[in-house]
């Protein structure tokens, strides 16, 4: 229960169907230096969430717990944060946080209390085929779909993982809320990274990782220094403004070379990849294939999936072609693969293949 009203309505769903249900809120704040942090209303898992948290609980009648996860979140969450961006990659937390924290610490928590299910507000769905195999599904309404972010799940947590929002609206759960008188019914949607204050990461990274501020050249693609950047880990593929460089053309972040503490710009064209190669993947709702398959692939939580085709490597890395060029490709975001509304398998982008054919078309 993270103190907002999807995990508050989701207790409540589940208490109504029967279950014996117990809340938890995980206290995550990894550092002092963070402790500001926590005041914020609506920050996920912060001191106001806990308490809003406990309301809600002694509301549906159901004991309340608030557990220490700071240093599973420090080693998995914040750390890798820092280092992904110091080494010029754009890191997902929230991936990582379901991955090692929600579904693996504290699911290892609920079940050395003998709890058969670790409950979340998520909307995203899980069934079984008749094969016994699970499969994790969109949310029946994908305005608010949030399955891209669960791809890291395995089958023996989705065999005890409910998600109860999954066939909810957004409205519809705010309703319910209502009319059990939740406190956090018209609690506002946090928008933020959890640990970041007022989601500067620039000022964050600036603060935890002060050797990040390293200028070095801003090149252009021929190699001519047009400019000199502040430190390659505030700069993200794709990225336009902020650049300190006057050009006739507007000119993007196209690559990123932390081996070269260099920025690489080019027009937007150059932002254009024909396919990516992904690691560290995991086959959610299928055995791995022996073949290529088609698949809709999305490369960003809010990008709009793709045609594609995806094949395993012999390294057991993932290569996705699109079947048409996709913009700002950016290592160290998620890729997601979905066949309708099952997702297949997810990795995390190691880096964009250029030109018109890949490795797959060639083949």
């Amino acid at each position: 229960m993270s103190g907002g009203v999807d995990s508050s309505v989701a207790a409540a769903l589940l208490v109504e169907q029967g279950y014996r249900v117990i809340g938890v809120t995980m206290n995550l704040w990894p550092r002092k230096s963070l402790v500001t942090v926590d005041t914020r209303h609506s920050a996920c898992c912060s001191l106001e969430a806990v308490e809003d948290a406990r309301r809600v609980a002694n509301r549906l009648g159901i004991p309340h717990y608030a557990l220490n996860f700071r240093d599973v979140f420090e080693r998995e969450v914040v750390r890798n944060f820092l280092a992904e961006y110091s080494g010029g990659r754009t890191p997902n937390p929230c991936i990582r946080c379901n991955r090692f924290v929600k579904f693996e610490a504290l699911l290892d928590k609920a079940r050395s209390w003998g709890a058969e299910f670790l409950a979340t507000g998520h909307y995203a769905r899980v069934d079984r085929t008749v094969g016994g195999r699970f499969v994790l599904r969109k949310a029946l309404h994908t305005s608010k779909d949030q399955s891209y972010a669960l791809y890291s799940l395995t089958q023996d947590q989705l065999a005890c993982t409910l998600f109860p929002l999954g066939t909810l609206e957004k409205r519809e759960t705010r309703r319910i809320a209502a009319e059990l008188e939740l406190v956090t019914a018209e609690k506002p949607d946090s928008q933020e990274l959890c640990f970041v204050p007022d989601d500067d990461y620039a000022a964050y990274l600036r603060q935890e990782l002060p050797s990040a501020a390293r200028p070095g050249p801003i090149r252009n693609l021929e190699g001519e220094v047009l400019g000199t950047h502040q430190g390659v880990a505030f700069y993200t593929v794709g990225q336009r403004k902020g650049l300190g460089i006057a050009a006739l053309e507007p000119l993007y972040v196209v690559d990123i070379l932390p081996t070269e503490n260099a920025i690489v710009v080019g027009g937007r064209d150059q932002l254009y990849s024909a396919g990516l190669v992904a690691e560290d993947v995991n086959w959610v709702s299928m055995e791995v294939p022996e073949e290529p398959i088609r698949v809709a692939a999305k490369i960003r939580y809010r990008a709009a999936e793709v045609p594609a085709t995806a094949r395993v490597r012999e390294d057991a890395t993932l290569e996705v072609t699109f079947d048409e060029p996709q913009r700002a490709v950016s290592p160290g975001q998620a890729v997601v693969l979905y066949q309708g509304d099952a997702v297949v398998a997810g990795g995390t982008i190691e880096r964009a293949i250029s030109g018109e054919r890949s490795a797959i078309s060639r083949a």
